[in-house]
């Protein structure tokens, strides 16, 4: 594999690269038999074909890119959906490339279009009946998300979701937490579907831990679109942890571009790196600290030190993975409000409950009831009615 930078003062409109660059690659690629080129941005269908017929050789974007590694990772039927939807989206644009043999650009006798344009209108408008036809079904997968949350919130636990760009550490950090054993490898979106376990904190609390797909720099908004059905576990989680790569050179821009893509989604004022930190923020683990030199490591201490909401650990090793749950169940405590509550003497299990999962602040009994005033949070209220309503 051969890689290699070129500048662009301003993009040629028939292939991107100046006439020199171009030819100069040609060479390149003609020498080593490459029969594959990859370019890091956006390449019209246009710009595609002149530089596969220059080149010789097959092309693809940075988004042509995206989509084969998230085919060949694709393995439930709703990432299957997804992929196909933005792959069918993206292909829809590029259909003259598979038609220029049958001479599109000819044209007929003003009625009349050109041999091949008849077969590319067919092919248009199969494509999309298929996109309809996925959005339809990815509807159907949104409606049932829905339901399921619906259902979490009958029987409530907080929602924990993880997000951070691609080969972050996310199911690494994913499985250390929940015991689990969800594929994590290194390789860029090796999740592509959202995966839930519960999760026990130091507390006692109990908790449901979101894994969710990975993040990239510009990564197309069509693609965002057919992932959303997916990352709408991340709008309505209680606590965003983002899992940044410490170790990787560019981390503070890869942070920059998660924080866009959750802006996109309708998530802002998310920065834990604030002054004194964000209650309302996200959690920031520094993830990958086994691979830090001795000073990288101190620095980060120091700066965790600094801002209570980011915690540095190594999901491989287990170091660090206390302090998070720590600041989990912290963090949720935050959430807690004080409410009054008349709980029948009778009914020794639901005072055992709340005494268990509540900050019991004051109680007064009287013949037949416990008037109690205690801290619960959102999530444990909501299950302390549930269970009054099944009684």
């Amino acid at each position: 594999m051969r890689a290699e930078i070129v500048r662009i003062a301003r993009p040629a409109p028939g292939t991107l690269l100046g006439r020199g660059t171009v030819e100069n690659l040609a060479a390149v690629i003609a020498e080593n038999g490459i029969g594959l080129v990859v370019v890091d941005g956006a390449v019209s269908p246009v710009q595609q074909r002149n530089l596969e017929r220059r080149w010789n050789a097959k092309v693809i974007d940075r988004t042509g890119l995206i989509l084969e590694i998230f085919g060949a990772r694709a393995r439930t039927h709703e990432g299957r959906l997804q992929v196909e939807l933005a792959a069918l989206t993206y292909q829809r644009s590029r259909l003259v490339r598979s038609w220029t043999h049958l001479e599109r650009q000819r044209g007929g006798f003003g009625f009349l279009g050109g041999p091949g344009e008849s077969q590319l209108e067919i092919d248009r408008r199969l494509i999309g009946e298929r996109i309809a036809r996925l959005r339809r079904e990815l509807e159907d997968v949104t409606r049932t998300r829905s339901l399921h949350r619906e259902a979490r919130r009958r029987v409530p636990y907080p929602v924990l979701a993880l997000v951070g760009y691609t080969n972050a550490g996310k199911s690494t950090l994913f499985n250390r937490l929940t015991r689990s054993a969800v594929g994590a490898e290194d390789m860029l979106f090796a999740t592509l579907d959202p995966t839930m376990r519960r999760l026990d904190l130091p507390s006692g609390r109990k908790a449901i831990l979101s894994d969710t797909v990975g993040f990239i720099s510009d990564l197309p908004t069509h693609l965002v679109a057919a992932f959303r059905a997916t990352l709408e576990e991340v709008t309505e989680a209680d606590v965003v942890v983002h899992v940044r790569d410490a170790h990787h050179p560019d981390s503070a821009a890869q942070r920059a571009d998660v924080l866009a893509v959750l802006a996109d989604l309708g998530l802002s004022g998310l920065d834990a790196e604030s002054e004194g930190g964000d209650a309302d923020g996200l959690i920031e683990v520094m993830n990958k600290i086994d691979l830090l030199d001795p000073a990288e490591r101190t620095t980060l201490a120091n700066q965790s030190l600094r801002n209570t909401e980011v915690v540095a650990l190594s999901a491989a090793t287990g170091e660090g993975c206390e302090a998070l749950l720590g600041l989990l169940d912290r963090r949720l405590d935050r959430e807690n409000r004080a409410v009054r509550l008349d709980i029948p003497l009778s009914d020794g299990k639901t005072l055992a409950w709340i005494y268990e999962h509540g900050e019991v602040l004051g109680r007064r009994d009287d013949n037949s009831a416990a008037h109690l005033s205690v801290r619960l949070s959102d999530a444990d209220l909501g299950r302390l009615r549930h269970r009054q309503r099944l009684h």
